[in-house]
């Protein structure tokens, strides 16, 4: 069970991953791009490159948890990459663009709301009364 705190470290890789990976792909990438350790019990939030899906990887000190949510008719908004090319370094030792700690509450209104895919906007399901 995850259990958040105070303390829960949350960081956001700033490019898209391939959602093929699982946890074991994903605790690599953590490892080896990110340079920081997927065993520390920090949440790490990937997305897919349509930005309508994430992965979360967190370690909960009994295995590891990976939650993948899609959203139905809507987009993530991702931070940018803004550093300068020239700049190293980062949360770890790799790249300061792959991945960026995140500070305070996560707002619902950083959604692009829509009808869900295949629905119409009535929420009936694309079923009409007759």
């Amino acid at each position: 069970m995850i259990s958040p705190h105070g303390q829960l470290r949350i960081y956001v890789a700033t490019r898209p991953v391939d959602f093929r990976k699982g946890i074991d792909g994903l605790a690599l990438a953590v490892q080896e791009v990110m340079g920081l350790d997927p065993f520390s019990g920090a949440a790490f939030v990937f997305r897919a490159k349509r930005a309508d899906r994430i992965k979360v990887l967190i370690w909960d000190q009994t295995g590891m948890v990976l939650v993948h949510k899609r959203l139905e008719g809507a987009k993530f908004v991702w931070p940018p990459c803004s550093a300068p090319s020239g700049r190293t370094g980062g949360p770890g030792r790799g790249d300061p663009d792959v991945a960026r700690p995140v500070r305070g509450a996560v707002r619902g209104d950083r959604l692009a709301p829509g009808p869900p895919r295949g629905r119409s906007a009535s929420g009936a399901g694309g079923l009409t009364a007759t």
